[in-house]
Formats: structure tokens, sequence, C-alpha cells
């Protein structure tokens, strides 16, 4: 499995002693804020082991982050199919740092890394990225990675309840524009 560095991060293959700090972030509801419910640590520990099984077969997917000078993992990120049943198609990013990373430019480093694989390694044509409508930070490293929002292709997720987590925004990126 590739890893992937940058300055201050390296996304690497996923270890048993990331599982603890990764369920810790599944049961945080600010973690989870614009993803819905919380997780239990059986739910978090077979997200870890799908993760694995796509990474596996696809040769890409959600790699684990850990800042570089300490080996602390701090999140996921990565590339994915879209889910079957949304309105567009093409591989996805994203990413998710736990509380104690935010606010220091980790998302956005780590996205950038992903990106660049995915253009340069992966050649895929396209990446997109979904976030809730209200989720401001997210839409935030999304320009920040040079990702342009998509109006006419923001929908209403089906899976979600009724409420703040329904509408989603759609950013895209096209590798001739970033390569």
């Amino acid at each position: 499995m590739t890893e992937l560095h940058t300055d201050r991060l390296t996304l690497r293959r996923w270890r048993a002693c990331d599982l603890a700090p990764w369920a810790a972030m599944n049961a945080d509801p600010e973690v989870r804020e614009h993803l819905g419910d919380l997780l239990t640590r059986g739910q978090s520990d077979d997200s870890v082991a799908r993760f694995q099984a796509a990474f596996d077969r696809r040769g890409y997917g959600w790699w684990a982050v850990e800042v570089r000078a300490t080996g602390r993992f701090i999140g996921l990120a990565g590339l994915d199919e879209v889910d079957d049943g949304m309105p567009f198609t093409g591989t996805e990013i994203g990413w998710r740092p736990a509380r104690p990373a935010w606010g220091q430019g980790y998302a956005t480093e780590a996205a950038r890394a992903v990106l660049a694989h995915g253009f340069d390694t992966l050649r895929l044509p396209e990446v997109l990225a979904v976030t809730t409508a209200a989720n401001l930070r997210s839409q935030a490293v999304m320009r920040r990675i040079g990702m342009t929002r998509d109006p006419a292709g923001d929908f209403d997720d089906p899976a979600a309840p009724a409420g703040p987590l329904r509408s989603q925004v759609l950013y895209r990126v096209a590798r001739t524009t970033n390569a």
C-alpha cells in the first residue's frame, strides 16, 4: 500500500493502535456533527476493516493520518468511489481530523497530498467532494485545494433524515486545472 508524506504528515495503512482513537473520534458529537449518528466501537472497528479491504481491492481508499514528528494518529484522508444512489458518479475525496487537530491546517495538507496522488498516480480525470451545506470548514478546505462548487450538483441526500444533514453541496476539480 502506498504511503503519502507531506512536510508534517504521513498517510498510511491503518494499524491496531489506531482503532481506539478512531473510535473516540466517531463517538465525538462535534466530529460527527455533519456526518450523522455517533458510532459504537464495533461500528468504528468495522469501518476500518472496510477501508482496508477497499484499499486492497482498488489500490486506493482511506489512509490513517499521523503527525510525522510524533507518530500521533489524527484522523483519516483519502479517496473513495461515490456511493450508489447518488445523483452523480466518480471518485470522492474526503478528510476527517480529530478535534485536537482542528485549526492546524492538517486537513488541507492531507487533502492536497491525496489530490496529487489521485491526479498524478491514479490519473483520475476529476475528483469530487461532498459535504452538508452547513459544513463551512470542509467547504473552506475544498476551496483551498482548488475545488469549485457545482451548485447544479447540490442535492438532498435521500439517506439522511430530514434536517441539516440532508442538504448537500458538491465541489469538483479536474486534473487539467490541478496538474
